[in-house]
């Protein structure tokens, strides 16, 4: 898939006020500071998309971004460490779960892993979340030039492993690195096939 555009169209506080539900949309999600903003980028090839910051947890709203006027890539608040009051994290976490089991024309979840760190409890645990409810997902390994080959293929070895335990199957996964601009093909050639599929279907 060739990106020919990529702009940013609304941030939504909640589900109510999304975009209408016309177009196949893949959500990107993780941990705060997974590198999301920056993955975001690298997709669509402009590296002003969306905004990166250096405070952990600053995705605050749903925020949609209409590529190729065909698809939305939806990059949604994360989960885990964030300086914001309690009760505020709540209400993200509130938005979040609602878009992603009612959002009626969302066909793939982009669940970002550190590929520097064993596996987190609160990434097995979302993941088994999504599972539990039958949303199509994929993991997206980034920051994987951090590692040398060796060290990555271990570290998803293991991840693979510690979901095993409980699933039956794994679901897709990518490796990525902004800095070396590695998976953007493979995650488009995705993105592109699951939208042909979805068209077929509706």
């Amino acid at each position: 898939m060739i990106i020919q555009s990529a702009s940013f169209i609304r941030s939504s506080p909640s589900i109510k006020l999304c975009p209408d539900p016309v177009m196949p949309e893949f959500g990107f999600i993780g941990r705060s500071n997974v590198g999301k903003s920056s993955l975001i980028n690298l997709i669509t090839g402009n590296s002003h998309l969306a905004k990166i910051s250096g405070n952990p947890g600053k995705t605050r709203t749903i925020n949609h971004f209409l590529i190729n006027r065909s698809w939305y890539l939806v990059d949604l608040p994360g989960y885990g460490f964030a300086k914001v009051p309690v009760r505020m994290r709540e209400k993200w976490v509130k938005s979040v779960e609602e878009y992603i089991l009612k959002r009626e024309n969302l066909v793939c979840l982009f669940v970002l892993l550190d590929s520097r760190h064993r596996p987190q409890k609160s990434d097995l645990m979302f993941m088994e979340f999504l599972g539990h409810n039958n949303v199509p997902f994929a993991r997206v390994f980034t920051k994987t030039d951090k590692l040398s080959p060796g060290d990555l293929e271990k570290s998803i070895r293991t991840y693979d492993l510690e979901m095993l335990k409980i699933w039956e199957s794994l679901p897709p996964s990518f490796a990525t690195s902004v800095v070396k601009m590695t998976g953007r093909e493979e995650i488009l050639s995705f993105i592109g096939e699951t939208i042909n599929n979805f068209s077929n279907t509706v």
